[in-house]
């Protein structure tokens, strides 16, 4: 949620974000109704619970003639409170949704408009060129034995696979490569539940308007994750962190699950848009004040990532109509795909602010000791789109692929044959 200070002293900004973000600025002039409502009900309720108390001593200090009239007069008032109180409970019901409405604050300098309107930070590396008909993904993956869709889709339907043989150890080799860069960063390694209650799923903005995104287990009331950033947001959720050391960091390494709704007929071929797949994800808690500078490191470290497995790509700073609800900026790695030339996203980064730790109740302690509430930020390491770009940009005439040095350990061998 946004703060509600920023918003009291700062509305026209909210406005102008929500405009940005494409969403109604009118939530802002609801949410200003509803915190100003909320505010009369405590006032009222603290005011009549006042009168209460006054009015119980001067029962009890009445003589016996005087109590009876002032005992009639006591059940009154407290008829009053209970009113004041569930008038209380309701206004701040009310609160708590059109708080919960709003997105994130778009931070200054992203790009306005939507997702076409991305400004270009950087690109890296040579978009390769073949003497050959590069093939795709797919057909490279089913000629190396590396990927397996038809049997994904007889044994779970549209959108599933296999990864088989080599293809496997890529995805492992990719995962591990991350996971010893991550905690060589300062990273503890995490493997967390890929199940959450609703609060965690809520607390990270993945409901609402990306509810259809999700998958939702309806007997057990839980959610399956499509990123480890909600496990890792809600582990701390209720906490007062101890940040005086820095910024507090844990790498997920986990499979995701999204349900891809709305996008049949987009990327139905091969692996790039899929309903499950596994990842390394970056999380972190750290102060307000040092967030953008973390977010920034946090695409270094992608960007370090990026290098290892040596795909041309560009960095983009992603517009404010297509961050997520909790973004308030973001950068996405995209790498060049040969056969589709075309760039897709293979790392995003996004600093959340103090958005998801005050759904969650994450705080830390400032240097007067007082409780403040914590910004966190996330960043893809590593995730199973990569084989993609991995494939298609290091195929050779032959059919074989070559593959990047720092991935060969892992795998165990240094070219992929049919």
């Amino acid at each position: 949620m946004i703060d509600l200070k920023f918003l009291r002293e700062n509305p026209d900004a909210v406005r102008q974000s929500q405009r940005m973000r494409g969403e109604d600025p009118a939530l802002v002039d609801s949410l200003l109704e509803a915190d100003a409502a909320r505010r009369a009900a405590v006032l009222a309720g603290d005011t009549l619970r006042a009168e209460q108390k006054a009015f119980g001593k001067k029962v009890g200090q009445a003589s016996p003639e005087e109590r009876p009239a002032l005992l009639e007069g006591s059940k009154e008032l407290a008829a009053k409170v209970k009113q004041a109180e569930a008038e209380q409970h309701k206004a701040q019901a009310a609160l708590d949704a059109a708080h919960r409405a709003i997105s994130n604050i778009v931070q200054e300098g992203a790009p306005a408009g939507g997702e076409d309107d991305f400004t270009t930070l950087e690109v890296v590396g040579d978009i390769p060129t073949f003497d050959f008909e590069p093939k795709d993904h797919l057909e490279l993956g089913e000629s190396l034995g590396l990927i397996d869709m038809e049997r994904g889709a007889k044994v779970s339907g549209a959108r599933f696979y296999f990864l088989t043989g080599f293809g496997a150890m890529l995805q492992l080799g990719m995962l591990q490569l991350a996971a010893q860069k991550a905690m060589a960063n300062g990273f503890q390694m995490m493997i967390p539940p890929v199940l959450v209650r609703p609060e965690v799923m809520s607390g990270t903005g993945f409901l609402g308007s990306h509810a259809d995104e999700v998958y939702h287990l309806a007997d057990d009331d839980l959610y399956l994750v499509g990123t480890s950033e909600v496990p890792l947001a809600g582990y701390h959720s209720g906490e007062i962190l101890d940040l005086s050391d820095g910024p507090k960091r844990y790498a997920g390494w986990s499979t995701c699950f999204r349900r891809e709704a709305g996008s049949y007929g987009k990327d139905t071929r091969g692996i790039i848009r899929v309903h499950q797949f596994d990842k390394v994800e970056m999380f972190t808690y750290c102060k307000p004040e040092d967030a953008d500078a973390e977010h920034r490191r946090l695409l270094s470290w992608e960007q370090d990532m990026l290098a290892a497995i040596d795909v041309p790509y560009r960095v983009i700073d992603v517009a404010g109509g297509d961050l997520g609800t909790s973004a308030a900026r973001k950068f996405d790695c995209e790498a060049w795909i040969p056969t589709q030339q075309a760039y897709r996203e293979l790392t995003s980064t996004s600093n959340c602010t103090t958005f998801q730790a005050r759904r969650l109740g994450v705080r830390y302690r400032d240097e007067n000791g007082k409780p403040q509430i914590a910004a966190t930020l996330n960043g893809t390491l590593a995730t199973t789109r990569w084989i993609v770009a991995i494939l298609e940009n290091h195929q050779q005439s032959d059919g074989t692929v070559r593959l990047p040095e720092a991935l060969v350990p892992f795998v165990g061998t240094d070219v992929l044959k049919p």
